[in-house]
């Protein structure tokens, strides 16, 4: 994968995450259930590790986090975050799912094409394994909410 590709691949996670960022936080705001509440807080902290990584290696390589993804993402994600909130946690907990296993996806595809960058590398494995991490909780807590 050529630097250029990297580069607009970083761009997207970087947005990504800061929209999961406000998505969780809203979401910790949105709902009643103390757990739940205090978990997307937690969560939103983690993503935002994640954020603050991205826009580190995305600098490292000579280039600038997107201004779009700045302002963009953080109103995508508190407008779904906000939006869900009223779903209920099942939705909540189903939706989130969902975007994690995409993120996942996502960083997966990449991983296998960044080359010998061991820097890289290790960021996307260290974000990959806390979206699994958060897939496995949101899907353990459903199977609460299911019964």
């Amino acid at each position: 994968m050529d630097d250029k590709t990297i580069m607009a691949k970083l761009n997207w996670f970087y947005s990504l995450e800061l929209s999961q960022v406000d998505l969780y936080t809203a979401q910790a705001h949105a709902v009643e259930d103390i757990y739940l509440a205090k978990t997307f807080a937690r969560i939103a902290m983690i993503e935002q590790q994640h954020v603050d990584k991205l826009a580190e290696e995305i600098k490292r390589r000579g280039g600038m986090p997107t201004s779009l993804g700045d302002v963009i993402s953080p109103l995508l994600g508190k407008s779904a975050g906000t939006f869900s909130g009223l779903l209920g946690p099942k939705m909540i907990l189903k939706m989130n799912i969902t975007l994690e296993e995409k993120a996942m996806q996502d960083y997966k595809n990449i991983i296998m094409h960044v080359g010998n960058d061991q820097h890289l590398f290790d960021v996307l494995w260290d974000n990959l394994i806390d979206e699994d991490l958060h897939t496995a909780w949101f899907t353990n807590k459903l199977k609460e909410f299911e019964h």
